[in-house]
């Protein structure tokens, strides 16, 4: 009987079991998918010589992330690759701005939009230095950081102020007028805003704008070498060789409430798993309260906030197997990781304008992913491995191309929009088609099948808009892990910091857990699911305790994980996913 069961096996959830594992927990992960990643996987499934990521690639708030470097994941096989560039943002003109782990190099590029401009990047990431450690430590621990928010406040205050404060909470479309006379800073720090769903003219899309560019300028953003799967099977190695267990192939029904507590799961087998000091759930918000919970153990209360939920943008993917490199129009996009591809300041007001209007957009900001330029075993010598991702609304009422785009996301929607797609990347890559070897259409419910977290492919648990963060997130009056029932925590993007994969949540709600870490004793565990079963719920079988001896009706792969009928992790087959 483990001491704590985790509902999913996302970076989150295995960042939380590896954290309880260290503290001498018996902790079973339990993970609906035939593998574990969540949104950190990676497979074959386009061409068998090229690796593609499904989800995210590039991970520059795991590399700044303390949680993670605790962990200290490099001795589990993880190690990091850097394309030569950090991130570019070409335009049709033939101009390009590029963000560079060199600070020289990222100067001068901004430099050549206008005089003056590289000197303003200088003073903002002068400002980020100051602010870096303070900055970080409270964005990692939960909140309120008292500590290091007070700390945060003293160091803010000798950086000026209210004044620094007023620019990273202005749209980042006014502080890039602010702070630079051409258009090259502005748009690094635009684009980077659009990593989520912060629109140019958002309240606070300056501060995250800064602060993903100021990520990028201070750390890159690494690809793990071999696949992003790559920092899962790490976390899942720490996580064994820890003495945890990890059960794939078992989807959670139901979190088990008696006397008012969570003592347990079943899952969707009818199994009964029974949890002695604590369930922690990386599991979207919405779901976990409206379908593992039910409303008759929640207040009133937070089930109206839950109507006010706001999911953030649906995104749509594609992959591809490219016979050769992109032909850039802009030779300095070549060497870039990551490139932004939208054709000005205007063009992304545009984009996310439409989007706030039902409207699939005619012009995609497109995300363009280089995964052989970042990390050459991706694809063979010569070749590359590439992805894009677009947003596009939740509820489609109208398509702004014309092209009669209706949201059922059919196999006609599917290649309407990845067509469009590709013309947006023909824009500034005359000539990318003809290069394209095969390639593979992830639209929103396909993301979403391959992660339920991922509702439409709304990758940050929730908006990342300010009236949905710090003590707003999840809902008004939260902002920590603690949720209103006993023994549950919510462990999940959904809670404070958010989106990324720093694991942040995950180590946030394993801290709350330990603190409250009284055990049950183990009779009364037994009494309270039997009462449960007296109530016409379906007859439990004994949960295994973690040992050698597999459950019943599964075999136990060479890794130690359990799965129906042995699957081990392994890339996909190669079948297409639509």
């Amino acid at each position: 009987m483990p001491d704590a069961v985790v509902i999913g096996a996302g970076p989150n959830g295995l960042v939380a079991a590896n954290i309880l594992a260290d503290a001498g927990w018996s902790v079973q992960v339990l993970e609906e998918q035939p593998e574990p990643g969540g949104g950190v996987r990676h497979d074959r499934g386009v061409h068998p010589d090229f690796v593609n990521d499904l989800f995210s690639s590039f991970y520059p708030l795991a590399a700044a992330s303390p949680v993670l470097s605790a962990l200290r994941l490099e001795n589990h096989g993880l190690r990091w690759s850097h394309a030569p560039r950090v991130l570019a943002h070409p335009l049709s003109d033939g101009r390009c701005v590029v963000l560079d782990r060199r600070i020289d190099a990222t100067a001068d590029s901004l430099e050549a939009f206008a005089p003056g401009d590289g000197a303003a990047w200088r003073r903002l990431f002068a400002l980020w230095q100051t602010l870096r450690p303070d900055l970080l430590n409270a964005l990692f621990t939960p909140f309120p950081p008292v500590r290091a928010g007070a700390r945060l406040a003293r160091t803010l205050r000798a950086a000026g102020g209210l004044r620094t404060a007023r620019s990273l909470i202005l749209p980042v479309r006014r502080m890039g007028e602010e702070e630079f006379r051409g258009e090259g800073g502005r748009l690094l720090l635009a684009g980077n805003a659009l990593h989520a769903d912060l629109a140019p003219e958002s309240a606070g899309s300056g501060g995250f704008g800064w602060l993903m560019s100021m990520l990028g300028q201070t750390y890159g953003f690494p690809a793990p070498v071999g696949g992003s799967g790559a920092l899962t099977e790490a976390l899942v190695h720490r996580l064994l060789a820890h003495g945890g267990e990890l059960r794939c192939g078992e989807r959670v029904e139901t979190v088990t409430v008696c006397d008012g507590r969570a003592v347990g799961v079943r899952t969707a087998a009818g199994e009964a798993v029974p949890a002695l000091r604590a369930v922690l759930a990386d599991v979207a918000v919405p779901v976990l309260y409206r379908e593992l919970v039910g409303p008759e153990h929640l207040p009133a209360q937070l089930l109206d906030d839950l109507r006010r939920f706001q999911w953030d943008f649906a995104t749509f993917k594609v992959d591809w197997a490219l016979d050769g490199p992109v032909p850039w129009q802009a030779e300095r996009a070549c060497q870039a990781g990551t490139v932004h591809l939208a054709d000005g300041m205007d063009e992304l007001t545009r984009f996310a304008a439409q989007i706030a209007m039902h409207q699939v957009p005619d012009r995609p900001f497109a995300l363009f992913g280089q995964m052989t330029t970042s990390d050459p075993t991706r694809s063979p010598q010569g070749t590359e491995s590439a992805w894009a991702y677009t947003h596009v609304p939740h509820d489609i009422r109208a398509d702004a191309g014309d092209e009669g785009i209706t949201g059922d996301w059919g196999p006609a929607d599917q290649e309407r929009m990845a067509d469009r797609v590709e013309r947006q990347v023909e824009r500034f890559a005359p000539g990318f088609r003809s290069r394209i070897r095969a390639r593979r259409v992830l639209a929103p419910p396909t993301l979403q099948a391959l992660d339920a977290n991922l509702l439409d492919g709304a990758i940050n648990g929730g908006t990342t808009n300010i009236h949905q963060q710090l003590v707003f997130r999840p809902v008004p009056g939260t902002g920590r892990p603690e949720t209103p029932l006993p023994g549950l925590f919510l462990a999940s993007a959904g809670a404070h910091p958010g989106g990324g994969v720093h694991g942040g949540p995950g180590a946030n709600a394993a801290r709350a857990a330990l603190r409250a870490h009284r055990a049950l004793p183990l009779a009364r565990v037994q009494r309270l699911l039997a009462r449960r079963d007296r109530t016409g719920r379906r007859p439990t079988r004994p949960a295994e305790a973690a040992s050698d001896r597999p459950v019943r009706g599964e075999e136990v792969d060479t890794d130690g994980i359990h799965r129906p009928g042995g699957a081990g992790i392994r890339p996909h087959s190669g079948e297409r996913h639509e």
